[in-house]
Parts: structure tokens; sequence; C-alpha cells
């Protein structure tokens, strides 16, 4: 061995040996154990470091492939498992200092652009992760600060460059450097020599030999193939725990922004933007790693630019010398001179990154830097105020840093006039400074800014007025008049930035208010969606401001003069979009009345002083030129510049309009209680509007009459004017169409007033006695014949406006005019007197379909068109929407006045437009918004459609017309009567029959009977449908689905059932007759499965008794049932998934139940029609069907198939009939007699079906087991069933007669078998969940029939009795003991639990019914062993589970008197072990859903159910205690919601079944619901990110406000607490700023225990709260006494 030791060694020294052989020699002595050498790791390390530290300095010389093996051999040394298992183990191992250098020299070639490293950089990085994987090896660099730093800078850079290569530039590059693929290994080799190490070196064992002229095999990945970023997040987390104990900070800072801090925040750029996102994608960057990286790069740089220790020397730089007067310390400033500067600085040094990104990561960092600050200053040594204040004055030091101006010289983000220098390599120049795109990074990074200052609060406006000189309010106003100076309302940001503002303080903006409007609000000129809803909600929350200021009419002053000056364009957008108007009328609801009528008082005053005018003056200058017969140029440009001037002046009008109308809609309408002078104020209104309307209808009568004037002038023009005329007609067309456009709006305006003030006058007149309708004055006048009159002839005259008005040439007009009618219609509806007149029915008429207009109604529907819902925004686009929402919306009104063919229409464009739907597929639409399609799919889903019966039966022709027409249209390969008639008469085709109420089969039903029973007993088909008609007709059924069946009447409701009955028993896919094979059966069960649902609905339908007069009950359940079986003979359901053919088989069962029950409760010859049916199902040919489906000699698989499914249908059909007959006995002695032979019938026949059913069948020499195929549930449920209906009539029949006959079960032994097999496989292992609650079900009902043969078997065979019940006992034990393991099942998830629970408690009853003291001794017993804490302990907590479960269905159960006793009375001892169990486990919050949610479940169903019968209180505080331990934080939702239901319906049971308790208990009830209060407060704050688990949290909520409400009730226990209650909620509302619909249920909870508290406990609040808690309380009891208070003593005075 010496020799081993000093060959190898020597060899490695020897300048004689090549390298190539050393390199071997170095490979083979790390990975043999033969080769010992004193400290052989450390000699090898320090061998390869020696040689790659000589060959850089130029002391070595040796081949490339040399340096690349000596690379590969440190990487493997440094991550081999021996080296890391050394260093576990303690052994020092040790590299050379210099390597650190080395590696750095090494990276920085790698990084450097266009350069060609001689070693591949995967290498250099995999070298580095292997020396910073171990403290030890990691000390090379850890030792030295400065090492550490520059490899970060130098791992950012190199990330950073790989980030920015665009991916295919990376793809073309090929590596540059090379790595070795195949990896030097040797076997263990036995005693060496000499001769053998030359033998080694010549040709190593195992390994190909290495030619030095051969160049290693090319890498197939580049660098990024090197796990880069990997590398750099280790280096990252290296660095942060070097930082971190470093003793200097301005040592760290100084370096920090010297050398890191540039490359940090562009690799966090680069990461974050999503402009780099497909780089991310092809260096294959999981988020998960960029995330880890980024929050590295963030714990950096706040730790080092902002520790604690640099507090003084940012006050000494950012605070004034006044402000920071006395505050220094003795020793002066520590740390940088001034850091701000440092770092802004580094920001803006240009050279860091390419100049498109240099201020795009200057603005983005802004904003994070003073997240930093924030989160380590804001809440620092001192004051608050100070800290405050010191956090303002850095952000006054970032925004101009951003390079924009706030002494108004407006300057851009960056300098416009500074030369733009392109480098040789950039693609494109920089973003010009002034343009869009670098204001829009500006404006996002002031948004930031400006967003953090508002959510830390670091603006007081009282302090900064008293103590400050109001220098924040003067920052923040310099900068609000730089928004305006340099306005960019096309920017989303620049609006935010304004909204932000506002929230600070409105009189930040106050002094540019009318500029705020101008340019956010009313001059607005960018459509684009993002700036429009950035640009409402800024309006939204103006409005929402001024209204908490109560100064709401001044804002709409300064709106109206700046829409009352000239517009700047020609088109302004609309005033008050939809989501405005709906801000609007929530803030007039809080607004008093007076001042919303103030408001529209200054609108009508705009309208007076500054519009109308105007029109008036212009309209007299035009008429003075008419006079005057001037016509020279002059005159003419300026009679189209009035033109224009008026089209100005029409559209402010307009935008008044509207303003009015839904201010006067929004604000709180008169009534008797009103004061006087609110009345006097809206009295004098609506005359001043009323005048308005009057001066708006002269002039448009005026003009009317001026236009004729001209037409008249143009006509008589002489010869020699001609050609002057023929010059300007170009002039005279655009002319025109001014005009045109300024008399369209002025119509609409008036219009719309008159609407506006006839809706809002009739509501005050009916609902206010002291208001005087001014409509009465309208309405003489036009008796007495005055020219502008509203009301011609008669109320409900269609032309409600003059006659020159044209409604139909502007939609908005005709809308109007429409809802005008309307109220007109009302009126006379509300006038008796006028009603009961004869002459009164023509004009409502025509009114109705004047309103109607069913030539609208024509154009075909598109489901694009969209409308908002307001009047103002009604256009030709939107006007069929607003239309149908007008007609459908007053339904009941109109509907009795239309006529025939109006209703028919009505009724077509109701189904046309839900066809449409779906045929659309749903197309995505703003939300908010009406279509045709969803009005009408709501109108069919509200009840108002039952209750037009006449629109309802015109509903149903449509749709039976629409299928009549697709049958018509599909193939037929044999005669049907009934297709025949319908081509024939073309049945509906017309109006006529449908206008005489008749249905479109009134008299073809006897046809359709007589096809429906020829296609039953033949099976043939009539009708062939393709897959598009299939589901033409699928979408019908749908329709009728949301049908109401009450409200068809009989011959409506006949037609269609015996049409879908037609379609069921004598159509089918075309593609089941074309080939056997065809997919297309699947949609043909769809279709036979939703007609099958409807038909089932309609069996519901009051008239259904029509039905049953023209085709007996037991026909249609004949005929439903054999159409299937031949559908399913003939290999029709082939094809089919096997979860349709479940859905068929219970939509089966179900219309079979529903129909028999309806037969039986009706009374409809039962006996005649159950007995068809019963005889169709057991009859030869039926049974016939299981045979050959049980028979070996089958020809092939299709047919036996298609035969078990015969079977199944035959089963099912047999199973439901038995169930429905069972259900309705005891109803009469006849009708019991009846059943119970139908029962009998049926019984003998599922026996012989169940048994050939498991029996195995022989197919082409295959085993088939047919009850697998059927489902092991389904043939387990049919057993069920079985063994009921056996049972039920044998209890009937006794009671029937006097001379009880011993029960005998016809199959007792198949019922026997069943339980063995079930009690075998019940909890064995993994079974379906329909298996084990149909098991469960079996398992009642067999031990039910059990109990009564012993029960019978003891009163005749005394000598047998021991030995029944020894049976029954074990039978007794065994289920119990299968039950109990069911539910300890590991397979069993919670929710399976909770759905066997049902089951199981039905079982149980079962047991203990008639159980005896022993049996149930056993229960407790084995109950008592399950709830042991060490059980829980040990890990075992599903045994335990199951014993909770037990407990808590045992609890609910009724029980024998004596079994009761034992229950309760052992009851107490339950509780002390449910309370232990939750305490412990509630230390595991893996446990909290599965176990500790079940467990204060049940003990919440002991303390329900045991009420009254606890003797001591005591163990009811117990479950107090343990709700105490239950967790609450750190969970997710669904979890937190779970928990939280439990312990609050725990709390409710105490407080409601327990009430004596709470005399003692009260505190501990409020400890455990200050719990729940706490944590809903804390999950339900408002948060940044999206909520996608809202509802959760607000249910909390609503639960909260409940026991609120439930603690009131019972105030004689909490009187003393009340103030204590409202302390604790104040303490914790004032951490968190909750969610508003979180806080609205929490604050109606609050206020019910502020009605407990008296005068002297709001003192006591008053004066004992802190300072910030005290203001929360405040501001709480100012809104209690304003809403709550006065609400509630509003409500005492009807209280009796």
């Amino acid at each position: 061995m010496a020799a081993i030791y000093s060959g190898i060694h020597l060899k490695l020294k020897s300048p004689q040996t090549l390298w190539e052989d050393k390199l071997k020699l170095a490979r083979f002595a790390w990975v043999s154990n033969q080769c010992l050498l004193p400290n052989k790791e450390q000699v090898l390390l320090d061998w390869c470091t020696h040689a790659l530290t000589g060959r850089y300095n130029q002391k070595v010389e040796f081949s490339q492939n040399v340096l690349e093996g000596l690379w590969f051999y440190l990487d493997d040394l440094l991550h081999s498992r021996k080296l890391h298992s050394l260093l576990k183990q303690g052994k020092t191992v040790s590299l050379r200092l210099n390597m650190a250098q080395l590696l750095l020299d090494r990276l920085q070639e790698c990084a450097r652009v266009g350069s060609k490293s001689m070693v591949c950089a995967s290498t250099i990085l995999s070298v580095c992760q292997g020396l910073l994987s171990s403290p030890a090896l990691s000390s090379v660099f850890t030792t030295k600060y400065e090492l550490i730093v520059d490899l970060l800078a130098k791992l950012c850079s190199l990330a950073c460059r790989e980030l920015q290569q665009s991916p295919l530039m990376a793809e073309s590059v090929t590596c540059q450097d090379e790595v070795m693929t195949e990896c030097l290994q040797s076997q263990p080799i036995s005693d060496l020599d000499s001769s053998q190490i030359e033998s080694i070196i010549k040709n190593p064992p195992d390994q190909p030999e290495l030619d030095a002229n051969k160049s290693p095999p090319k890498p197939k990945d580049n660098i990024r193939s090197a796990n880069l970023f990997e590398v750099l997040l280790q280096v990252l987390s290296c660095y942060l725990s070097v930082q971190r104990q470093q003793a200097n900070p301005n040592r760290v800072f100084t370096m920090v922004t010297n050398q890191l801090i540039q490359p940090l925040i562009l690799l966090r750029h680069l990461l974050t933007s999503g402009e780099f996102a497909p780089h991310h994608t092809h260096l294959r960057l999981r988020q998960q790693l960029s995330r880890d990286i980024r929050i590295k790069i963030d714990s950096i740089l706040q730790l080092a630019l902002f520790p604690s220790e640099h507090l003084t020397s940012y006050k000494d730089e950012l605070l004034p010398s006044k402000e920071d007067s006395g505050k220094r310390g003795p020793g002066g400033a520590k740390g940088p001179l001034k850091p701000v500067s440092a770092i802004l600085s580094k920001l803006s040094a240009q050279g860091f990154c390419e100049p498109p990104l240099h201020y795009t990561v200057k603005s983005n960092t802004m904003s994070l830097l003073f997240k930093f600050f924030l989160e380590s200053y804001a809440k620092g040594r001192g004051t608050e105020e100070a800290s405050r204040m010191l956090c303002f004055y850095f952000l006054t030091r970032l925004v101009p840093a951003l390079e924009v101006c706030l002494d108004g010289q407006s300057p851009s983000p960056a300098s416009a006039d500074q030369p733009v220098s392109v480098s040789p390599g950039q693609k494109s120049p920089p973003v010009s400074p002034s343009s869009p795109e670098s204001w829009s990074l500006a404006l996002l990074a002031v948004e930031s800014l400006l967003s953090q200052a508002l959510s830390a609060d670091i603006y007081n406006v009282a302090a900064d007025r008293i103590r400050h000189e109001e220098v924040q309010l003067k920052f923040y106003r310099a900068l609000g008049q730089m928004l305006f100076n340099q306005a960019q309302p096309s920017i989303p940001a620049w609006y935010r930035c304004l909204k932000m503002l506002l929230n600070l303080n409105h009189l930040i903006l106050e002094p540019d208010l009318d500029q705020l409007l101008s340019s956010a609000w009313v001059n607005s000129e960018c459509m684009e969606a993002r700036v429009q809803r950035a640009r409402q909600l800024l309006v939204c929350s103006l409005l929402q401001t001024y209204t908490k200021l109560r100064q709401l009419p001044r804002l709409f002053s300064e709106l109206l003069s700046v829409i009352s000056q000239p517009a700047l364009d020609d088109l302004r957008p609309l005033l008050l979009s939809e989501s405005v108007s709906a801000s609007l009328r929530t803030c007039l609801l809080d607004t008093p009345a007076s001042q919303g009528l103030e408001i529209c008082s200054l609108a009508l005053e705009s309208i007076r002083q500054y519009i109308l005018p105007v029109l008036m003056r212009e309209d007299r200058e035009a008429e003075k030129m008419e006079i005057d017969g001037e016509g020279n140029d002059k005159e003419e440009n300026k009679e189209i510049k009035v033109d224009q001037e008026r089209e100005d002046a029409s559209m402010k009008l307009f935008s008044l309009s509207h303003l009015l109308h839904v201010v006067l809609f929004s604000v709180k309408t008169l009534d008797s209680a009103s004061p006087l002078p609110i009345v006097r104020q809206s009295q004098g209104l609506m005359e001043v509007m009323q005048q308005v309307v009057k001066e708006l209808l002269h002039l448009l009568s005026t003009e009317k009459k001026a236009g004729k004037a001209n037409a008249s002038s143009v006509k008589g023009t002489p010869r020699k004017g001609k050609k002057k005329s023929d010059r300007k007609e170009s002039e005279k067309v655009s002319e025109s169409k001014i005009a045109s456009l300024w008399e369209q709006k002025i119509q609409e305006a008036a219009l719309l007033l008159r609407y506006t003030l006839v809706e809002v006058d009739t509501l005050f007149n009916i609902h206010c006695s002291k208001y005087i309708s001014v409509q009465t004055a309208t309405a003489s006048e036009a008796e007495h014949g005055a020219q502008v009159q509203i009301h011609v002839n008669s109320p409900l005259s269609p032309e409600t406006v003059p006659a020159h008005i044209e409604p139909s040439r502007r939609p908005m007009s005709c809308l109007l005019h429409k809802l005008l009618t309307l109220q007109q219609m009302k009126k006379v509806l509300l006038d008796t007197s006028l009603l009961s007149e004869p002459s009164t029915a023509a004009p409502l008429n025509t009114a109705a379909q004047f309103i109607l207009a069913k030539s609208e109604l024509e154009p075909s529907l598109d489901g694009e068109q969209v409308w908002d819902g307001q009047v103002a925004s009604v256009n030709a686009s939107s006007y069929l929407v607003a239309h149908w929402y007008l007609v459908t919306s007053n339904l009941p009104l109109l509907a009795p006045y239309l006529s025939g063919e109006d209703v028919s229409c009505v009724a077509d464009m109701l189904v046309g437009s839900l066809l449409s739907r779906r045929t659309d597929g749903g197309k995505d639409r703003p939300p908010g918004c009406l279509t045709v399609p969803l009005i009408s799919s709501q109108l069919l889903q509200s009840p108002v459609l039952a209750e037009l019966p006449s629109l309802f039966s015109a509903t149903m022709c449509s749709l039976t017309q629409r299928v009549i027409d697709v049958l018509k249209a599909a193939r037929a390969p044999k005669v049907c009567p009934t297709l025949l008639k319908f081509q024939e008469k073309g049945i509906g085709a017309n109006a006529s029959e449908r206008d005489a109420g008749q249905p479109p089969l009134s008299t073809h039903r006897e046809a359709i009977v007589e096809d429906i029973l020829a296609s039953s007993k033949t099976g043939e088909v009539f009708v062939l449908l393709t897959d598009t008609q299939s589901k033409e007709l699928v979408d019908i059924l749908q329709i009728l689905t949301n049908l109401n069946p009450d409200g068809m009447n009989s011959e409506d409701l006949s037609s269609i059932f015996l049409l879908l009955f037609f379609m069921l028993t004598s159509t089918s896919s075309q593609s089941d007759q074309v080939a056997v094979d065809a997919p297309g059966s699947g949609d043909d069960v769809v279709f036979q499965l939703q007609l099958l649902r409807i038909l089932t609905c309609l069996l519901e339908g009051r008239n259904f008794q029509s039905v049953l007069k023209l085709i007996h009950g037991g026909s249609l359940l004949q005929a439903s049932v054999s159409s299937l079986i031949w559908r399913s003979n003939n290999g029709g359901f082939r094809s089919t998934g096997s979860s349709d053919r479940l859905d068929l088989i219970k939509a089966v069962q179900g219309f079979i139940r529903s129909l028999v029950q309806l037969i039986i409760i009706r009374n409809s010859s039962v006996r005649l029609n159950l007995d068809q049916f019963a005889s169709y199902l057991t009859s030869k040919e039926m049974t016939n069907t299981q045979v050959v489906s049980s028979s070996s000699d089958v020809a092939d698989k299709p047919d036996t198939g298609a035969s078990i499914l015969s079977v199944h249908l035959l089963l099912a059909s047999l199973t439901s009939f038995s169930q429905a007959m069972t259900s309705n006995l005891g109803r009469s002695k006849p009708m019991d007699q009846t059943l119970i032979q139908m029962l009998k019938r049926t019984t003998a026949s599922l026996g012989p079906a169940v048994e050939s059913v498991l029996k195995p069948q022989t197919v082409s020499q295959s085993v088939i087991q047919p009850a697998s195929i059927l489902g092991q549930a389904f043939v387990v449920e049919v057993v069920t069933v079985m063994l009921h209906c056996e049972l039920s009539s044998h209890s009937v029949g006794s009671e029937n007669k006097q001379n009880d006959t011993q029960l005998t079960l016809s199959h007792m032994t198949l019922y026997r078998g069943f339980c063995q097999q079930i009690l075998k496989e019940i909890s064995c292992a993994h079974r379906p969940l329909d298996f084990l609650v149909s098991s469960l079900h079996f398992l009642s009902t067999f031990y039910k029939a059990v109990e009564k043969t012993r029960g019978e078997r003891e009163e005749e065979e005394k000598g047998e009795e021991k030995k029944a019940g020894k049976e029954l006992d074990e039978l007794h034990m065994q289920i119990l003991q299968n039950v109990h393991r069911l539910l300890t099942a590991s397979w069993l998830s919670g929710n399976d639990v909770r759905e066997l629970e049902p089951a199981v408690q039905e079982l149980l009853r079962h047991l203990v019914e008639k159980s005896t003291t022993g049996r149930f001794n056993l229960l407790l017993l084995m109950i008592s062993e399950g709830l042991v804490t060490g059980k829980l302990r040990a890990g075992n907590y599903r045994e335990v589970l199951s014993a909770v479960i037990i407990t808590k269905l045992l609890s609910c159960c009724q029980l024998p008197e004596l079994c009761a006793k034992a229950l309760w009375l052992i009851a107490p001892q339950i509780i002390s072990a449910m309370v232990f169990l939750v305490k412990s486990s509630a230390q595991d919050v893996s446990l909290t859903l599965p176990f500790t949610v079940p467990t204060v479940t049940s003990m919440t169903s002991l303390l329900r159910q045991g009420e009254g019968l606890f003797s001591n209180p005591h163990h009811v505080i117990l479950v107090l205690g343990a709700l105490q331990s239950v967790p609450l934080d750190h969970l997710t939702p669904s979890v937190y919601q779970s928990a939280f239901l439990a312990v609050h319906e725990a709390l409710f049971a105490v407080i409601q079944c327990h009430p004596q308790v709470m005399l003692n208990a009260a505190p501990s009830f409020l400890n455990v619901f200050y719990r729940l209060v706490a944590s809903i407060m804390q999950e339900g704050r408002q948060r940044g990110d999206s909520d996608t688990d809202g509802d959760v949290y607000l249910q909390c909520s609503r639960l909260i406000e409940r026991m609120y409400s439930h603690i009131a009730a019972t105030a004689e226990s909490f009187t003393t607490l009340s103030a204590f209650m409202v302390a604790q909620y104040v303490a914790e509302l004032q951490k968190v700023t909750l969610r508003p619909d979180v806080k609205l249920h929490l604050t109606e909870g609050i206020y019910r225990i502020l009605d407990l508290c008296v005068e002297q406990d709001i003192k006591f609040l008053t004066a004992g709260l802190q300072a910030g808690v005290r203001e929360v309380f405040n501001e709480l009891y100012g809104s209690y006494t304003h809403y709550h208070k006065a609400q509630r003593q509003g409500e005492d005075k009807y209280t009796v």
C-alpha cells in the first residue's frame, strides 16, 4: 500500500507525467476505495485548484481539453456525496482563497458581450453552486464581504443579459464553450504496484482512452441549461445571510449603492415585466423561482438601504432644520451624509441598462423604494407624526426624480430637447420622452406613490394645517396643477392620480374643480374602454366625496358652469354613463331632498339663462335676415355659424335634460309626511320645468314654420338668382344636416323633459296629498285650444306631442313617445269614472298597439345588440332592446288591450329570441347590460308570464308550431297519419287559427293518440330526425322546462304533452337506422332524456286530467316503457356511455313514479290503469326478455348487451312502479286491496328477474356478470324495494284484517344471502358511494323484516323465542361492527362520510327503535371505547371519528324510554371526553376539518337534543371551554368556513337550548364569540388582490349579525356586558379596514348591542377608550344615532 501512496502522489507532482495522465490518476484516486492517501480529499482539491491557478497565471501550460477536464473534475468533487458526507461528519476541507478571484474572473469573461470564454459558463456556474452548497466551502466568498458582493453583481449582470436576449437570437447562437458529457469512472481494484499504476495511466479499466487531440463532444444546451437562476437564488440567499452579519451598516449601504443597486433593480424589472415573459418561457424559468428571486432582492435592498441605524441620516437630509430642531442626537449623524441623494443619483445614472429601459426601470423602482421606506420608518422611533412627515419628505424627493416638474413649467418625464444617442447594436431608438408612453410610465409611478401614501395615512390634514403650515397640502396641490397643466386624458393612470389626490383631501383639487370637471368628465375625448373605466371611477369618487361633505349642489353648480361653456369639439360624450348614473342614484339617497331639488333648480336655471336665450336670439336673427332679404355670402356664412352654435346649444340642452331625468328619478319622492317647504319647492320646480318644456316646443313649432317658409321661397326664386343658388348647393346640404341634427337633439331633450315631468308629477300627486299636479292647468289649456299642447283630443291619442314632431325619425324620440303614451294609459286606468265609459276601450287598444309597434319587432333578432338601461343612450343599435324591455316590463298593463295577432307576435318574439340565444352560444357581453334574449329569459322565468293566460297560451302555440315544423321537415320512412294531417292542412301555418284561440293540434289529438298506441305495440318509428333537427328540438324542449305547467290550460297542455309523447315513442335519430354503429346515437339518448324530464314535469300541471281523458294512464306507462325497450333491443343505445344510460334509467323511473302517483291521487280508474301496466310488466313477453338475456345460446355480444339493457329497463320500471304503489298504501281499504294485489304480482316478477341477473352468463365462450354491468348499487336497490314491498303489503294487510297472519317472506333466502354478502363487502375494501348508501338502506329494511318475523314468532312459538332473540342479537352486533369499520375506512373522504350520514342515521334508527337494554348498552360501550384521547394522539383519529359520528346520529334518533335514560345518563361523560378530544386535536391544525369540526358538531347535537336534560350546567360550560381552542387562524377559506360555522352553531345551541346556563356562563360565552368576531374581521379585511372567496366571509358576517341579534334578545344575561362587547368590537375594528359588505353586517349587528347600552355605558366608553379607538367609537355611535336609532324609534311608534 506504501507503493500505491508514493506512486500516485509522485506521479501527480512529477513534471514528466503528462497532464492527461495526471487527470486520469486524480479521477482514479477519488473514486477508488483501495487507494489510500492521507487527507486524500484535501490533497486532491489542492492539486486541482493549484493546477487551475497556475494555468491562468501562465505558470503552467497544458491543452484546452485538460483545462476543461480540470474544471469538470473540480465540479465533480464539489458535488460528490462523499465530500458532503465528510463535511457533515465534521472533517475540515477547505479551498484556496484565491479560488474566489479565479471564479470571478471566469464569470467576468462569460458576462462580457462578444467574448469567447475558454470554459463553458455552465461549468463555472456549477462549480459556484457546489461551493455555496456547504458553509465550509463557501467560506472562500463569505470571509470577505467584497468578494460575495462582486460575485452577486456579476451573476446579476449575467442573468440580465440572458433575459434581454431574444429567444430567436438565443436559439441561433451556438454555445461558444464545450462541456464533457462523459464522466471518467473506474471500478475499485485490488492491490496495485508501480507497474499497475503505469497501466492505469495508459488505459484505465472500463474507461475509453482519452485522446488529447480529440475535442470533447458539443453540449446540447447553452448557458441556460446550467440552472443560472437557481445558482443566482443560492448566491442571493448566501449574500443575504452575510449582509445581516455585517456590523457596519454604512459599509453595507456604500457597497450596495455602488455595486449592487443597479443590477438588482434591472434584474427585478426583467423578472417582473410582462414584456419579457416569452424570455422566461424560453429559459424555462419557473414562476416560483422568479418569485423567490424577487423576494430576496427586495430583502437585500430594504435591509441595506433603510436600516434602523440610518434613520438619523435620513432625518438630517430630508427634514428642514426647523422641523428637526432638538431631535438629533448629541453625537450627530452616523452613517452616509446624504443617503437619498446617493440612491437617486445611482438610479438616474445612465449606462447600467439600455436607454429604452432606463426610464421604465427608474419609475418602477421609485414606488418600490417608497414601499421599503414606509415599512422601515413609518412607525419608527419618535412620535407617529414625525414619522409621517419624514415619509412625506421622502415622497417629495421621489416625485421630482421622475422628471416631472411641479412649478408649472411643463417639462416632460424626460427632456424632450435632449438628443437621443443610439448605440450601434441597438435595434430601435429609445422612446421619445414626451410621448404618451413615457407619460404613462411617469403617471403609473406617481399613482403608485400616492396610493402608498394614502394607505400609510401619512397625511393628517389637521396636523398639517396647524403645525406644518400646510406643507403637504401645497405639495399635493402643486402636483395636481402639474396634472392639469400637462393633462393626459388618454392615459388611465392620469385619472387614477387625480382620484388618489381627491381621496387624500378634496381641498387639493377644489381650486381647480372646474378644470377637473372639464378635463376628466365633460370634455373627455378618449373612448377607450380602460380610459372610460378609470374616468368613471374618478367621477364616482367625486360624487361620493361631495355627498359625504353635503356639498353636492356646489359640485353640480360647477358642473353646470362647465357644461355651459363652449364645447371643445363637435361631439361630447354622454354626460352620465350607466356606472356614473348608478353612483349618482346611490349618492342622492344619502342626500337631503332639498339638495336634490336644488340641483334640479340649478339645471333648469342654467337652461333658461344660458341655453334658451341663445336659441331664441338666434331664431330671431334668422327671422330678421329672412325679412330683410339679404342673401350675400357674409350673411349666409353667418347663418351657417348660427346653426353650428345651435348644434352646440342643443348638445348642452340634452346633457342637462338627461341630468334632470336621472336626478329627479333618484330623489326621494314626496309623501304626506314631507315638510311643507319641500312640497312647495317641488311644486315650484315642476312649474318651472313645465314652462321650459313649453318654450322648447314653441321653438320647435316656430322652426318648422320657418322651414316651410324657406321651402316656398326656394320655389319662388327668380331665374336670375338660380345660378347663384346652384353654386351654393353643397353648402346648403351640409347646413341642412346641421339644422336637422340640432332639431333632433332639441326634440329629444323636450320629450325627455316632458316624460320626466309627467312621471315625477304623477308620482308626487299620488303619494302626497299636499301636492297639486301641474298637469291640471295643461289639460285646461288644451281644452281651450292652446297652440302648444301635449294632449290632443284624448289622453290616449298617440300624438302626445305636437304634430310637427316625428318620433319615428329618431329611436330615442320614438321610445320616449311610447313612454309618454304608457303614462297616459296609466292615468286612464287609475281614473275609474273614465275607465267605465264605453268610448275608452278603443283609445286603450290603439295606445297598446302603438306601444307594441308590431312592425318594429319583425326585424331579425341579433344577440349582440346591447343596452345599458338608460334612456339617453338609446340609438339605432340598441333601440330594439329598449323597445322589447318596455313591452315586456309592462305586459300586465298592455296584454288586456292587445289583439290575438299582437299577442302571437309577442310570443313569437319571445320564443325566437330564446332560440337565438342558444344558437349564439352565450357570447360575452358587458356586465349589467341588457339584450333581447336576456330580457326574454327573465320574462320566461318570472311568475308574470303564468299570470297572463293569453300570452302564455300564445307562447305554447308558438313552441308547438315550431315542433311541428321540425317534424314536417324530417324524413318519414313509413306512412304516419299524424304527419299526413299536418302537411295536408298546414297546421298553424296561418295566424287566423291562433287568433281564434285554438292550439295547432286542437282537432288532431285523436290521430296522435292512435299513432302512439300503434307505435308502442309494433315498435315502428314514423319519423327519422337528423342530428341538427334533434338539437333544434332539444333547444325548444329547454324552453319548455322553464314554463310553469300550472299556467297551461287544458287544450295547450294536452296538445303539447301528446306531441312530446309522440316524439318519445315514434321518432328516432336517422343514424340509428342507417348504420348500427353510428356515433350519433348518443344524441338520441340526450333527446329521449330531455323528453322524459319534460313529460314528468308536465304531469304536475293542474289541468293534466284533460290528457287522461284522451288516453289512459296505463297506456302511457306501457307505451313509454315499450318504446324504450324496443329501441334498446334494436341497439339504439349501444354506443351510449354508462352515465347517459343511468340518467335515462333515472328519468324513466321518475316518469313512472309521477304518473302512477297521479293516477292514484286523482283516483283515475286506478285498477284499470295499474292492472294494464302490471300485466304488461309481468307478461310472458317481458319474461322472455330476461330469459333471452340469461340464456347461453345467444349469437353475439352486442345482442346480449342490448338484452341486458332491456332487463335494466324492466327492473327499473318494476322497481319504480312498486315504490309508487308502496308509498300510497294506507289511503283506503279498497285502494289498499288493489295495490296489494299489484304488489304481489310485481314482487313475484322481480324475484326471478333478480336471480337471473345474479347468475353468470356464457356468451361466445366468455363469462359475463350481468349484475356488474347493471351496477351493484342498482341490484341492491331492487332487492331493497322487493323486501320493502313485502313488508308494507303485510303490514297494511294485517291492519285491514282482524286476525293477524304470520309474516312469510317469499324470497327470504335471497334476502339473507344479500345481507351476508353486504356485511362481507361493505367495509373490506374501497366501494362506490352509491353502493354503500343502497347497502345501508337494505340493512335497515332487512333488520326491520327480521325483527317483525321474530316478533310474530314470539307470539305463536314461545319455545323458539330465545333462539330468535339470539339470532337478532347477532345480526344487531354484526351491523354495528361493520358500520363502525366502514366509518373508520381510510378510503372514505370527509365528503363521503357526510353523504353516508343520513343512511347510517336511518339504520341506527331501526336498530334502536325496539332495542333491548342489553343491545343498547353494547352500543354505548362501543362509543365509550372509541372516545379515547390516546387513540387520537397515536394518529388513529378515524377510529375516534367513527364513535363521534355515531354519537351525533344516535342523539337524533327516537329512543325507547329506558334507552333514552341510559343515553342521557352517560351524556355528560361523553361531552367531557369530546372536550378533551377537541383540545387535543386543536394542537394539530391539519385535523381541523377532518376531526375537530365533526367533534364540535357532535357536541352541538348533544346540546340541542339534551335541552332540559342536563342537570348540571357545568357540562355546558365545558363545551364553551373547548370552543376556545378551535383553530380559526391561518386556515384556507373552506376550512375556515367549516370551523366558523361549527363554533357558531355550538354557541347558538347554548343560547337557544340552555338559557339558564347563560346567567353564569355569559363571560365564557362572550369570549368564544369574540374569537369569531376578531377572526372574521381579520379574514374580511380589504385586500389588494382579487378576492375570490368573498362569499365565504360574507356568509360568516351574516352569522355574526344573527348572533348579535340573539344576544340582544336575551338582554337579561348580557345587560352588564354590553359596553364590554362594544369596546371589544371597536378595538378590533380600529386595527383593520373591512370590506364594505362584511362591515355592513357587522355594523348592523353591533347596533343591536348599542340598543342595550344606557347613557352611563356610552359615557364610560367615551371616557375609557384610548384615543384611536375612541375615534372609531365616536364614528360608530354617530352612524348608530343617525341611521339605526332613528329608524328604531320610527318603528316603535307602530309597536303595541
